[in-house]
């Protein structure tokens, strides 16, 4: 089996520099066999890359510990569930994965676009290509999942920590986003290439542009809610340098699906649309290279390798080629179009873009600084929540206000008149908020307050284009409210789909400014009786029970809690020991949490040393609206798919609009 993975990803391996080669021979020629011979060479890939996954899933499920991969990450005891996870659990499996669905992505792109942008298609194979030659490589030279060795009769078994549900999605969703954003870069690159910097390309990718940030945010939150749940810190996002790696792309790939619709209404930005997809792939390749390098400590990310400079090589090579590319077809990329006035739509928009870009450099920046400066003079400097709490604060209250802003200007011009009236009812409910919450005693955190009160402006913004659409369309077609706002919806798309996704995201900040702002905290030592209070909650320890499973030691407190006099039941808190091999095992903690449904707050208790003597020391938190994060996710998750959903009007309006009949590619 370990031969039949090792000749799948050396497949792979040749296919991909097939695709990459013949690919480009093929395009400067315009030898149109060669082209589909480089195209299906590509979709071959998937096939093989498959081929070596389903080699490695096997392994695992079979617990064959003559893989050195199985081995070090799985275990006899370890759940059917939790060994398919643990095929991604190490780096060179985390490897297979990312290429496997990069193969998977870039397949599926030139298959899709076999007849459309067909001019475009045969630059974007090899670039395609070239991307899969560098993790196939990677995966034949340098680490390989397929080293064997003699079986030991028990594998190592998985991190505890990765022993938990969201584990199995969150790795998988944050590589569809991570690799996803090849696909419009690559599209982006065979435009520049190809000489046609037209809106095409743009229209191309738009879907698989949304797939990745869709994946890519969900990927997060599943991340955040894993963290939350398991890592036992009490909180959400640590601004840990692998987070941050994931959120810069997340940020860059959220201002090129603004801007491009810039490009799209008015020929605008085009320069900058390919600069920000650049920078979005980059951004991505520099977050593997944080996770597999070893160079930042980090719960996500692997020990020290030889890997590391390969990837730094990778990223210089990416960032070397866009930048030529860019540099080369400047005079393509030029428009005449000028923005018309700074109160306009365009200029919300480009707004956005800034405060987008200036917050990912700056995160950017946090996380690089340390790595050079230890690189560079020797010494180890922490850069620390503070910092990215402060320009989070200075760049995304703005961006905050900007969602409702942008809605409701008007395209070109805007005169201050229609402003004043557009923008008086969620002004006013925006006012109103701020002054009962500042009654209410949120004026304890300034950050917070504002970011309720601007959260409230969005809501009424948002609320006031969905009444107005709403209304206009019953007064066409004589419909019902819940109809008329279905059809509404159903017509356009992209656009309602866009303003429930900015739902989700005031949800996701109103949910962020309670649980950060607003929270309580207390801890100290206690023993069978005793009890802490906070907010109101009393948390009484009752004792200690210990469970023996097949492979670990489940150690739980027992908590009575009550809240103002009332018994709200019961809560349990400890910590699980794993037994693997080796001669300690590996504890992980098991918080209690408890939910008000009602309110959306969390009481939450993370269990610190249990003593001899049967005494624990706790941490007890209350999370005010920390449940309004994952309410945010599904609501994001709605409003992307209503955006991405098939709208046969709109394609055949952007075949009148682009017509992608003809071909350059020509002779054998």
């Amino acid at each position: 089996m370990a031969e039949l993975g090792r000749a799948a990803l050396l497949v792979t391996l040749g296919l991909c520099l097939y695709a990459c080669v013949v690919g480009s021979v093929a395009a400067l020629t315009r030898r149109r066999r060669l082209a589909l011979s480089a195209r299906n060479a590509l979709i071959a890939a998937f096939a093989s890359t498959a081929v070596a996954a389903g080699v490695l899933a096997a392994g695992f499920l079979r617990s064959d510990f003559s893989f050195v991969y199985v081995a070090e990450h799985s275990s006899r005891s370890l759940a059917g569930l939790y060994k398919l996870s643990a095929v991604w659990g190490g780096q060179e499996g985390s490897l297979l994965l990312w290429l496997l669905i990069l193969t998977g992505y870039a397949a599926l792109a030139v298959w899709v676009n076999r007849n459309r942008t067909r001019d475009l298609v045969v630059w974007v194979t090899p670039v395609l290509g070239g991307i899969a030659v560098g993790f196939s490589f990677l995966l034949v030279v340098v680490a390989t999942p397929f080293a064997t060795q003699v079986a030991p009769a028990d594998g190592s078994g998985l991190n505890p920590s990765l022993q938990n549900p969201y584990m199995t999605a969150h790795p998988p969703f944050l590589y569809l986003g991570y690799v996803g954003l090849a696909v419009p870069f690559a599209f982006a690159m065979g435009a520049l290439l190809s000489g046609r910097t037209d809106e095409r390309w743009i229209v191309a990718t738009r879907r698989w542009t949304l797939i990745a940030w869709t994946a890519l945010g969900i990927g997060q939150l599943l991340g955040s809610h894993w963290a939350y749940v398991e890592v036992g810190w009490g909180g959400f996002y640590a601004w840990d340098p692998v987070e941050n790696a994931a959120l810069m792309p997340f940020l860059a790939a959220t201002a090129f699906l603004h801007s491009v619709m810039i490009q799209e209404k008015r020929g605008m930005l085009k320069v900058w649309n390919v600069v920000l997809v650049s920078l979005a792939f980059c951004l991505s390749i520099f977050g593997t290279f944080l996770t597999r390098s070893g160079v930042v400590n980090s719960i996500h990310s692997f020990a020290q390798s030889d890997i590391g400079a390969w990837f730094l090589a990778f990223i210089v090579i990416a960032v070397v080629f866009s930048t030529v590319m860019i540099i080369w077809r400047l005079p393509l990329l030029r428009t005449t179009t000028r923005l018309e006035s700074l109160v306009s739509r365009e200029a919300v928009f480009l707004y956005n873009n800034l405060l987008l870009v200036a917050l990912c450099l700056t995160i950017l920046w946090g996380v690089a600084w340390p790595i050079l400066s230890e690189a560079v003079r020797g010494d180890s400097v922490v850069v620390g929540r503070p910092y990215f709490d402060f320009f989070l604060r200075i760049f995304g209250l703005p961006l905050l206000l900007l969602m409702g802003v942008g809605p409701l200007i008007a395209w070109r011009r805007a005169s201050l008149r229609g402003l004043g009236r557009t923008f008086f009812w969620p002004a006013a409910v925006a006012v109103v908020t701020g002054v009962v919450l500042l009654l209410l005693g949120a004026g304890s955190s300034v950050p917070g307050l504002i970011a309720y009160t601007f959260s409230a402006f969005v809501l009424a913004a948002i609320g006031l284009e969905f009444v107005r659409g709403t209304r206009a369309r019953r007064a066409l077609s004589h419909e019902s409210w819940p109809v008329a706002l279905g059809s509404l919806v159903g017509r356009n798309r992209r656009r309602y789909g866009g303003y429930t996704v900015h739902v989700a995201i005031v949800l996701f900040a109103i949910g962020v400014a309670g649980a950060s702002a607003y929270d309580s905290v207390v801890e100290g030592r206690l023993t069978k009786g005793e009890a802490l209070t906070v907010s109101g909650y009393t948390v009484r320890y009752q004792g200690l029970t210990e469970t023996q499973t097949d492979h670990a030691t489940e150690v739980r407190a027992l908590l009575r809690v009550s809240r103002n006099g009332k018994d709200l039941g019961g809560l349990e808190a400890g910590k699980n020991a794993y037994r693997i091999a080796g001669p300690d095992p590996q504890v992980s903690s098991e918080v209690g949490i408890r939910t008000n449904y009602l309110t959306g707050e969390d009481l939450f208790v993370i269990p610190g040393t249990v003593y001899e003597d049967g005494s624990v020391y706790f941490r007890i938190f209350v999370k005010p609206l920390v449940n309004l994060l994952w309410l945010a996710g599904i609501v994001f998750l709605f409003g992307s798919i209503i955006a991405l959903w098939p709208d046969a009007r709109e394609q055949r309006r952007l075949a009148v609009r682009y017509d992608e009949a003809g071909s350059p590619v020509r002779g054998r």
